[in-house]
C-alpha cells in the first residue's frame, strides 16, 4: 500500500486551519501530521514530523509563509510548500516562486482543488491559481531594489526615519536615500504613499 502524503498545516487563524485539516483528512491518501499557528512553530513541527508537503498561510505573525517555506526546505529534505492566501498580490506570487514554493492559491480555493494541488506538488509538479498568475503577468516586475523594498516596508506603519533606520540596521542618512529613491520610482508624494502603492502591488 502506498504511503499517504504527510501534510503540515500552518495558519494563525484557528478556524481556517481547523477547516483545512478537516477537509484534507477526508482524503484517503492524505494525512495531516501537524498543525501550527506561526511560521516559527511550523519549522519546529516540520523537523519533528517530517511532512511531505507544507500548506502555509502567506501572512502569519513572525516570519511569513514564504520565509517559512524556505526554512522548512532547509530543515526537511524533500518537503515542498504550498502558499494559501487571502492576499494574492502579484509581488507575493513572484517572491514565492523565486523562493521555491511549488503551489500558490487563494483561500477561496475548493477543498477538492487543494487536495489535487497537494498531490501534484508532492509528485513534483507546480500549481499557480490561473487568476493570480494573470494578475502577476499584468503587474510587471517591481521597480524597487530589495533594500528599497525592505526600508519602504518598515515605513508602512508611519514610523519615523529614526525608527525605520533602527529596524533596517542602517544610518538615518542611508535610510533617507533609500526612501527617496523608492518614492521617486513609484511616483509618490511621500514615503507613506509609496508604501501604500508598493503594498497594493505586492512589492512589499
Amino acid at each position: 500500500m502506498t504511503e499517504p502524503i504527510k501534510v503540515l498545516l500552518a495558519d494563525d487563524e484557528n478556524l481556517i486551519r481547523s477547516a483545512l485539516a478537516m477537509m484534507l483528512s477526508l482524503e484517503d491518501d492524505i494525512v495531516v501530521v501537524a498543525e501550527a499557528e506561526s511560521g516559527e512553530d511550523a519549522v519546529i513541527a516540520a523537523a519533528k514530523h517530517q511532512p511531505h508537503v507544507a500548506v502555509l498561510d502567506l501572512q502569519m505573525a513572525g516570519i511569513d509563509g514564504i520565509e517559512t517555506a524556505q526554512q522548512i526546505a532547509q530543515t526537511v529534505s524533500g518537503c515542498v510548500s504550498i502558499i494559501v492566501t487571502s492576499h494574492g498580490r502579484p509581488g507575493y506570487l513572484k517572491k514565492a516562486l523565486s523562493a521555491g514554493v511549488r503551489g500558490f492559491l487563494p483561500k477561496t480555493t475548493p477543498a477538492a482543488t487543494l487536495a489535487e494541488v497537494v498531490r501534484s506538488v508532492h509528485a513534483g509538479g507546480r500549481y499557480v491559481d490561473p487568476s493570480l498568475a494573470a494578475e502577476a503577468i499584468g503587474a510587471g516586475d517591481s521597480p524597487l531594489t530589495p533594500r528599497e523594498a525592505d526600508v519602504l516596508e518598515y515605513a508602512a506603519d508611519g514610523a519615523s526615519i529614526e525608527q525605520i533606520a533602527s529596524r533596517a540596521h542602517l544610518s538615518a542618512g542611508t535610510t533617507r536615500n533609500y526612501l527617496s529613491s523608492a518614492v521617486t520610482k513609484l511616483g509618490a508624494a511621500n514615503r507613506h504613499e509609496a508604501a501604500v502603492i508598493a503594498r497594493r502591488q505586492g512589492w512589499i
